[in-house]
């Protein structure tokens, strides 16, 4: 086969670019090596920056976005006893969130990809990228039991942390810096219609946890887990007295229901650079990762379709290899403002240790961000997403 652009990956970055090219009639083929079933079904983030809904909107893909996503215009930081409202909107010029899970947007981006008619394999297996160091760069694959061959101008490796692109660059071109947390979340997925009208980020003596939503019947809530918990450890009574122990309020219950999924992530601070080898661009997870407490992985993926893409159609109209020179420091900077803030909320929120001290510094530090202006405005701008980087 012979394409433009060759998409490894078929998650939010990988289709996100797709139809980014399709929209200015560039030629790519997208490969991913689980079923489409998997894909559309792993439960993922789901707060979208209004940048984000703002290029889903021109890639003419936020149809149901716009009819199904929950707009929030604030979120609020619970801790001794007490519950803090910080009005993002409001202090961000206007900006909200918007609440609408990955699985759905993936399934959107599906959707416009197969009503164009255009190439997307699921089920792919022994993929390899090969001579992007060149002009000619290749993917083989197997796709129905079929070994085949797939050339193009560009490959860009959206498959992730656990995927083939970043391992396939020669040792000693990338840089890795990492941090691996001694804590995970364990995330779960209830029909039951949501105790809160707004994302709660509670601090407490035994874990953290997170109040979230997926729509008015779905709640996603999390508490922080170990590591090495097993999902089948924590039975539907456990999960519910943990929530309600961490979450507690006066004057306000958490409901509860059935538990539809369980599962645990742990939390990683990655990020590889530079982004780029040869005619090899990697592209959201492939390239970095960030706790998910500061709500920035999504919405760096598609930051990363959308600067590839801009670059790819300044070159494909002639404007020189400027844009494409330029895509890694230009994404850095973004991800590593991300991975401070991820960082921070982070460490603010979860229970680090037993050491009280440091517990002190935590309910200071959260005391300080709930009652400054200051301080809220820069969380606030941070988690809707800095326009300027």
């Amino acid at each position: 086969m012979r394409t433009q652009v060759g998409i490894v990956g078929a998650g939010p970055a990988g289709l996100t670019l797709a139809r980014l090219l399709e929209r200015a009639g560039i030629e790519s083929v997208v490969l991913e090596d689980r079923t489409r079933e998997y894909v559309e079904q792993r439960i993922r983030a789901g707060v979208l920056e209004q940048g984000t809904v703002e290029l889903l909107r021109e890639a003419r893909v936020s149809e149901r976005l716009d009819r199904e996503g929950i707009v929030h215009g604030g979120i609020h930081l619970q801790f001794d006893g007490e519950r803090h409202r910080v009005p993002l909107a409001e202090l961000a010029g206007g900006r909200p969130i918007v609440i609408y899970g990955q699985t759905e947007l993936v399934k959107d981006l599906i959707e416009a990809r197969l009503a164009s008619g255009l190439p997307l394999h699921f089920d792919v297996s022994d993929v390899r990228v090969e001579e992007f160091g060149t002009e000619r760069p290749r993917v083989r694959f197997v796709h129905g039991g079929e070994a085949d061959e797939l050339e193009c101008d560009v490959i860009a490796g959206c498959d992730g942390f656990h995927g083939i692109s970043r391992p396939s660059i020669p040792a000693g071109v990338l840089s890795v810096f990492e941090r691996e947390y001694p804590f995970a979340w364990l995330g779960i997925l209830a029909a039951v219609t949501p105790s809160i009208d707004e994302l709660v980020y509670a601090h407490h003596g035994r874990g953290f946890a997170l109040l979230s939503l997926r729509s008015p019947e779905l709640s996603r809530y999390y508490v922080q887990c170990d590591p090495a918990d097993d999902p089948d450890d924590w039975s539907d009574d456990r999960i519910w007295v943990e929530l309600r122990a961490r979450t507690a309020l006066d004057g306000w219950a958490l409901e509860d229901g059935p538990i539809l999924e369980k599962s645990v992530t742990g939390m990683r601070s990655f990020v590889a650079e530079p982004m780029r080898y040869g005619r090899l661009f990697l592209v959201g997870d492939a390239a970095h990762i960030v706790p998910p407490t500061g709500a920035k992985g999504l919405n760096l993926a598609v930051a990363d379709a959308r600067a590839l893409a801009e670059a790819l159609i300044d070159w494909y109209a002639g404007a020189g290899p400027g844009g494409l020179d330029r895509y890694s420091d230009a994404c850095l900077r973004r991800v590593w403002r991300a991975e401070h803030f991820s960082y921070w909320m982070t460490s603010m929120l979860h229970k680090l240790s037993n050491d009280p001290f440091e517990h002190r510094l935590q309910l200071s530090q959260l005391r300080y961000v709930t009652s400054s202006q200051a301080a809220a405005t820069s969380l606030a701008e941070n988690y809707v997403g800095l326009t300027t980087m």
